[in-house]
């Protein structure tokens, strides 16, 4: 299992999706991104898992205690 986590401005890493793959979180990721900045913020498309962040993290180990089942498996954009 991979973690996607999800953090902005005043507001701690939050776990926004699970995926089975690595390389499935970094497409996702990839497709969700729509800028970088260059000091590693980002803009996120709209109704994606990201939306309204502005950083991502991504781990092979939960590094928060959030239920997973509160949160997106395998998300793609078909599901917005």
């Amino acid at each position: 299992m991979h973690y996607l986590y999800a953090s902005k401005s005043g507001v701690n890493r939050k776990l926004v999706a699970t995926f089975d793959s690595e390389p499935q979180l970094l497409a996702y990721v990839g497709w969700a991104t729509l800028k970088t900045n260059a000091d590693g913020t980002g803009k996120f498309e709209q109704g994606s898992a990201l939306a309204g962040y502005q950083r991502w993290e991504k781990s092979d180990t939960p590094l928060t205690g959030e239920d997973l089942g509160e949160v997106y498996h395998n998300p793609t954009p078909n599901m917005l």
